[in-house]
């Protein structure tokens, strides 16, 4: 069959690498693309908010599979769109993306399915909202309800850092209409750890854990990102924690969606942070991560394709999720000055050194071609993988492997994983 994968980053290059992996793939279409997915896809010149050209070009290629990577389509009812023209689509439809779309909705449905998260309150006025503050312990966090690249989140120490961050989203706009809402909620302590599920809308199986670094700088100071490394498996999450997840978290949210009317059928990305008190959700998103992704698949034994067509045949249940017994870790390159202001256009060096390495990837995320070379067109550049037997072993392959690249004003985090010095592996 041949497969058209929307979206333009470092997660649709891992999902398209993932593809290409597949013996029942002849060929790879990428809308729009960027300058590393070229390299095994056809890259075409289509937004991933045209909805209708998307689905006419699925329909005159005779696409037999599309897969959404991004979630602004997601949340706009893409996956809606082709199912009613009879194409085959993997992601949720525009009702049950909702869970990312809308923080307020996803807290709104912990909170009445008993799944844990924080205390919270949700706001659209923002004079209630710096009243509510004034009643509130600090430290405490603001964030933007709706889509925000990952940015919307605002870690709050003291009371006047709080009201600041509620006039900055809500009457600034500084996320847009994203923060036309905003949900306010307790500070939790605690391990961050990313699990990526498949879901069927019935049944739900969860991949192999991550663990991200959104902040811009090194020892998690500076501004959140959309994340400039990550690292497979989370060594934080234990069988214990699997299993209290398993009873208490991914099931009966795909239930709750269910109850909801809501069938959710794609990639629930579920944030949990291990408090004191136990597993809560941080928050929900309706596609793979970026740069989980990087770190995930390359470790999944399974054929995408397989999986993928079973979330969509409501029949995930016949699947036997298995991953390679190593490690994964993810370094992002990033253009200097990300995420505020950085310069594009700068020719990257070194991309060949990745060729023939097995355990190596290169994921483009804001590239371009520029005739025979390839430039920088972006805040996150690359996200350079590689593997290892142990977590320790991957991350220091990564850091190896961020020497073969080279662009001015390349920047990134040197310690991606560093918590891992602590644990003993």
């Amino acid at each position: 069959m041949d497969v058209l994968i929307v979206g333009s980053g470092g997660r649709e290059h891992a999902i398209a690498t993932a593809v290409k992996k597949s013996p029942r793939v002849d060929k790879i279409y990428c809308a729009p693309g960027n300058g590393g997915i070229s390299g095994i896809a056809e890259c075409v010149d289509i937004t991933a908010m045209e909805f209708d050209k998307l689905a006419d070009f699925a329909e005159e290629k005779k696409i037999g599979l599309t897969i959404i990577g991004m979630d602004d389509p997601l949340v706009g009812g893409v996956v809606d769109v082709f199912e009613k023209r009879g194409l085959r689509v993997f992601g949720p439809r525009k009702n049950a993306a909702i869970i990312e779309g809308s923080k307020a909705f996803s807290k709104d449905l912990m909170k009445k399915y008993n799944i844990p998260t924080a205390a919270y309150e949700n706001f659209n006025d923002a004079d209630k909202a710096m009243a509510y503050l004034e009643t509130q312990k600090m430290p405490i966090v603001v964030k933007a309800s709706g889509l925000a690249l990952g940015k919307g989140v605002l870690i709050c120490q003291t009371l006047e850092e709080a009201k600041d961050a509620v006039k900055s989203i809500m009457t600034d706009k500084q996320f847009g209409d994203a923060g036309n809402e905003i949900v306010i909620e307790e500070f939790l302590t605690g391990r961050e750890v990313s699990v990526l599920c498949y879901c069927d809308g019935t049944h739900i199986k969860p991949m192999t854990s991550a663990q991200d670094h959104k902040r811009a700088k090194d020892g998690d100071q500076g501004l959140n990102t959309g994340g400039m490394g990550t690292f497979s498996p989370s060594p934080f999450y234990n069988d214990e924690v699997k299993h209290f997840c398993e009873e208490k978290v991914y099931q009966p949210t795909m239930d709750a969606m269910k109850a909801e009317g809501r069938d959710f059928i794609g990639i629930l990305f579920v944030g949990l942070i291990l408090t004191p008190d136990g597993p809560k959700v941080l928050e929900y998103n309706a596609r793979f991560g970026d740069p989980e992704a990087q770190v995930v698949l390359p470790r999944m034994k399974n054929d995408i394709i397989d999986v993928m067509e079973a979330c969509i045949d409501g029949k995930l249940d016949t699947i036997d999720l298995q991953f390679e017994d190593n490690a994964a870790v993810c370094v992002v390159l990033a253009s200097d000055g990300y995420p505020e202001h950085y310069e594009k256009g700068k020719e990257i060096r070194g991309l060949d050194a990745f060729e023939g390495k097995d355990d190596y990837f290169v994921f483009h995320a804001g590239t371009k071609k520029d005739g025979d070379r390839i430039v920088t067109n972006g805040g996150r550049v690359l996200g350079v993988t590689a593997l290892g037997a142990t977590l320790k072993e991957a991350r220091a392959n990564a850091y190896k492997a961020t020497e073969w690249i080279d662009f001015d004003n390349k920047y990134m985090r040197n310690d991606i994983g560093k918590a891992l010095d602590d644990v003993a592996l």
